[in-house]
């Protein structure tokens, strides 16, 4: 007796009966899965629903669909993700970037200008995704990106190679203390701000807690840079923030206390409070030290 045949429509069938005990998304997720074993678009798979798997794919998927079935997410079971416009490599080194961190993205593309040089520090890059995005799009712009973990900045390394991008430097370091002998026009960040405490961590088991996590408030992060920030900006510099949506008031009074004026809040697509802008007298701060 022949062994059944396993095509493309039966395995996501199964798949998404499985998924669906644990993803809202079960059918995009199988979908996502079955392209990356078969590196094949998705477009693919509903041309071909009768297509026949071979031995080697059905073992593949099904390792996939169940670390899926398990939590983690797809971008670490297939190593990449796309952000903005780009392909990026991540890994359980990093976090996975976030529809919402397009948002800060966004604002500061609306703020750099296109065709003027200018300085950009980006901290805490993980992958390196908001940092890449940025030297890509304003090339002639020169980036530095900081983190303190020498495995992520790894793989912001290989992704900045992989895009070819000549004018983004990486230095490991906490925050600003690796660039405070230098000057910049726009520093960025998406900092840890959840709460250490916050049930949501469960489902983000996968990734690195310190890249998420900020102390009991989920601040600590943001105001270590409102603090030292402003001592490596420029005069009329901004600094753009992501933060959680239930933070914009006090974050705004972090800002405030730390010398910062001009605060203005953007929502995400989901029309949440996400991103804070903010400038600083840089003389007086200058003056203070």
């Amino acid at each position: 007796m022949n062994p059944p045949v396993i095509t493309i429509e039966h395995s996501l069938t199964e798949a998404v009966r499985r998924l669906a005990e644990v993803s809202e998304s079960s059918r995009l997720d199988a979908e996502a899965l079955l392209a990356w074993v078969l590196d094949i678009p998705r477009s693919y798979l509903f041309a071909h629903p009768e297509l026949e798997l071979n031995d080697e794919s059905i073992c593949e998927f099904s390792n996939a669909v169940a670390r899926r079935h398990k939590g983690e997410p797809i971008a670490f079971i297939t190593g990449k993700k796309e952000f903005w416009s780009l392909q990026l490599k991540v890994s359980s080194d990093t976090l996975v970037p976030r529809p919402e961190t397009e948002t800060l993205v966004e604002q500061a593309l609306r703020l750099i200008p296109r065709d003027q040089p200018c300085h950009i520090l980006d901290l805490g890059t993980g992958s390196g995704a908001i940092a890449i995005i940025i030297a890509n799009e304003r090339p002639k712009c020169t980036v530095v990106a900081t983190d303190s973990s020498s495995a992520a900045l790894k793989i912001a390394n290989e992704n900045a190679t992989r895009n070819a991008l000549h004018n983004i430097r990486f230095i490991e370091g906490n925050w600003t203390e690796p660039v405070y002998d230098q000057s910049f026009n726009f520093i960025l960040s998406n900092p840890p701000y959840v709460r250490d405490d916050d049930p949501a961590l469960e489902e983000l088991q996968y990734e690195p807690r310190f890249a998420l996590t900020a102390g009991r408030d989920g601040l600590n992060a943001i105001r270590t840079i409102a603090k030292t920030a402003g001592k490596i900006m420029v005069t009329g510099g901004i600094l753009l923030l992501e933060h959680g949506a239930d933070q914009e008031d006090a974050v705004a009074i972090i800002l405030q206390e730390s010398g910062w004026t001009d605060i203005k809040c953007f929502k995400d697509l989901s029309g949440q409070p996400r991103v804070s802008t903010a400038k600083i007298d840089v003389q007086t701060i200058q003056g203070e030290t």
